[in-house]
């Protein structure tokens, strides 16, 4: 009985218990090895697709289950125990994963049959997939001699390591803080929703009661950006602001030795791959191609927002002046949010907690399913689940289990066949245990019917970090919260509605700067009239958003624009040339390079503020991630602007447009060059113009 390696489709949770990791991963990796070396024993001149890559593309599939099922428990439901069973292992697992494309046998016997002339003989999406795994060996150093092979193979094995404590220490010291008031007075200004948050935090803490309030707050998002945007008291935002620019910063959580052993090793990787720097290694087969492609992208948007930037700094800093009566001076750090809100209110008359009731989490979930039912030509339903815990499940349950009370769970039908497309788990609010941000991934891959072969469901999950429930009253949602909501749901269309006969060109398996496009297209329904009837609805009287508090709301769309637009380039820079330029900064003071390599990105501020790179999970948390691709965000919201107007011109709630993006680009995957896919969907490569435009920075360009 292996629990990690079950191939149940509802995975029993409360199996995967710590004392199950070593003894299931050891099995899976045994299994893989053999699988390999089977692969490797044939004789090459009776070798065919499925003894070869196709035998590749299943080798390694029960260590892909345990390890993901793993990693996912790792990010969510986080304990000691869990932990060292995790990192015992992740050496072994890491090592393994890394000898696949460094094993000359099975490079000889893939090499030999990728050069034949039978890969002309199949299909187009096995042809690919023969190009694409022969150039993911190359890439990661089949064709090395072998001390260098075995150099490459140390790096992955420390990297693995190296992110995977950066990952534990931003977790940790974010979990590590906490601010406890006991005098309501210093609130002011705080939302009743913020506040009534805080104090059901303090009470389920034993802090609080009702003859005794206390309010506790974190540096989860939820309860520490609502007093960095609404309280008075500037002293408790400095507080909360030094605290959070503190994450991983200070003490046995100081990041700053890992992020430049990482970096080295990453730069060590590239030239031993013979590349001059990683991003070059990196963005080899992606759109941008190489480091300074993707950095000239980003720069040129620099320059084409620097004014209007500018600009809003110099705005905000006069505003505060005005309302405060003292001369114009850079805010502080831990000023800018809140007098940013205050402004936004006094010009649109608009106050995001005015918002919150026509959001509750249950109705945009459900709003946002219609929609996509109506785009995509898809059902989904909700299932009943249980939760139990590690090892309490009834030997007799059939219950469809969750990880945590909160889960909920989901079948995705087609809506013409009725065909059962795939599953996914939602877990939208935070908890100590879980990870910061919103992600989306895949549990199980599947795959269409094949011959006689019914097809094989997909199985994937969202997760966020969203205002929670409170005192049994709905989690009422902030707008930015909704659109990450559909942005992730985007992702998980892109691997639910994938139509692709070999997992590894199925779903999200894109390249890095195209997998943001289904993402980011979906946060465009959050700003239509028509999309938001379907899911804003007030929690109490089902009314829509009323007319007028829509208009300000679209008025004030692209308030700070720049601003927001700058912020995500500073991300993209900061990532760029620390990899592409490492030379220039190793050894220095992180805080130092930050400032030099971000002059003209950041606002001017009355305090300088410590480099973000220490909690960038982004950059650093695994071996490659977002290393060298940040730049990828700005990339695809270029795309999902452009594609956007075909939804737009065609009254953006059309079946025939959302057909045309299931068909060319949610269900293809990696089976054909995207840029060809985006092509189909447009009939022309991107253009620029969509994405200034939608930002309300056309205007400012041109004048």
């Amino acid at each position: 009985m292996h629990p990690f390696l079950a191939d149940d489709f509802h995975v029993r949770w409360s199996s995967l218990v710590a004392t199950a990791i070593e003894p299931d991963i050891r099995y899976a990796l045994k299994v893989a090895q053999e699988n390999i070396d089977a692969i490797v024993a044939q004789d090459p001149a009776t070798a065919s697709y499925e003894s070869t890559f196709g035998a590749l593309e299943d080798a390694t599939e029960l260590l892909d289950r345990g390890w993901g099922r793993l990693n996912h428990l790792d990010s969510v439901n986080d304990h000691p125990e869990q932990r060292a069973g995790l990192n015992a292992m992740l050496p072994e697992v890491t090592a393994f994963y890394a000898s696949i494309p460094l094993n000359a046998g099975l490079w000889s016997i893939l090499h030999a049959y990728g050069e034949s002339a039978e890969v002309d003989q199949l299909d187009p999406v096995r042809r690919r997939f023969v190009e694409e795994t022969m150039q993911d060996f190359i890439q990661a150093g089949a064709n090395l001699p072998p001390e260098e092979k075995e150099q490459v193979a140390a790096i992955q094995s420390e990297l693995s390591k190296l992110t995977k404590q950066y990952s534990e220490h931003v977790l940790d010291s974010t979990n590590a803080w906490e601010m406890v008031i006991e005098d309501e007075a210093r609130l002011a200004g705080l939302p009743d929703s913020a506040k009534a948050a805080a104090f059901a935090n303090a009470r389920a803490k034993g802090l609080a009661s009702e003859d005794k309030p206390a309010w506790r707050f974190t540096l989860q998002f939820p309860s520490m950006f609502p007093v960095m945007q609404h309280v008075d008291d500037a002293r408790l935002r400095k507080q909360v602001w030094e605290a959070s620019v503190s994450v991983a910063a200070e003490g046995d959580y100081d990041n700053t030795p890992l992020i430049w052993k990482i970096l080295d090793l990453r730069q060590r990787k590239a030239e031993l791959l013979g590349h001059a720097h990683f991003p070059d290694l990196t963005l080899l087969r992606r759109m941008a191609r190489n480091g300074e492609t993707a950095l000239k992208f980003v720069e040129d948007l620099h320059d084409r927002v620097d004014q209007p930037f500018q600009n809003e700094c110099a705005e905000l800093a006069a505003y505060k002046a005005a309302k405060t009566g003292t001369a114009e001076q850079p805010l502080e750090p831990w000023e800018t949010s809140y007098w940013a809100e205050k402004r936004r209110k006094e010009q649109y008359d608009l106050d995001d907690e005015a918002l919150r009731p026509y959001f509750p989490v249950d109705r945009v979930m459900s709003g946002m399913f219609e929609l996509c039912s109506r785009l995509f030509g898809i059902r989904i339903e909700e299932r009943e689940v249980s939760y139990f815990e590690p090892g309490q499940r009834p030997a007799d349950s059939e219950a469809i289990e969750v990880w945590h009370p909160e889960v909920r769970f989901y079948d995705l039908h087609d809506a013409t066949s009725g065909e059962h497309l795939g599953s996914f788990y939602a877990d939208w609010h935070p908890r100590e245990s879980k990870r910061g941000g919103a992600w989306m991934n895949a549990l199980e891959t599947g795959l269409p019917p094949a011959g006689e072969e019914a097809r094989k469901p997909h199985l994937g999950l969202i997760i966020g970090n969203m205002s929670p429930p409170v005192d049994g009253k709905p989690a009422l949602l902030t707008h930015n919260e909704v659109e990450t909501i559909f942005h992730e749901f985007g992702h998980l269309l892109h691997g639910l509605l994938s139509d692709v006969s070999v997992r590894s060109l199925a779903g999200t398996n894109v390249p890095w700067d195209f997998v943001e496009l289904p993402s980011q297209i979906m946060e465009n329904f959050c700003w239509d009239r028509a999309s938001l009837d379907l899911f804003a609805r007030h929690h109490e009287t089902g009314e829509a958003i009323p007319d007028a508090l829509f208009d300000r709301m679209i008025a004030a769309r692209n308030y700070m624009s720049a601003s927001g637009f700058m912020r995500q380039l500073a991300f993209g820079k900061l990532d760029l040339e620390l990899h592409l330029h490492l030379d220039q900064y190793r050894g220095r003071d992180l805080d130092e390079v930050d400032a030099e390599i971000l002059a003209g990105y950041k606002a001017p501020l009355a305090t300088a503020t410590p480099s973000m790179a220490r909690r960038f999970n982004h950059l650093f948390s695994s071996p490659t991630g977002y290393a060298a691709g940040y730049y990828s965000y700005k990339w695809a919201e270029v795309l999902d602007a452009d594609a956007f107007t075909r939804f737009q011109e065609n009254g953006v709630i059309s079946e025939e447009t959302g057909r045309a993006f299931r068909e060319h680009i949610l269900s293809k995957g990696n089976s054909e060059p995207v840029d060809e896919l985006y092509r189909r969907f447009m009939g022309r490569d991107p253009e620029l113009e969509p994405l200034l435009a939608r930002s309300g920075l056309v205007a400012d360009l041109v004048a």
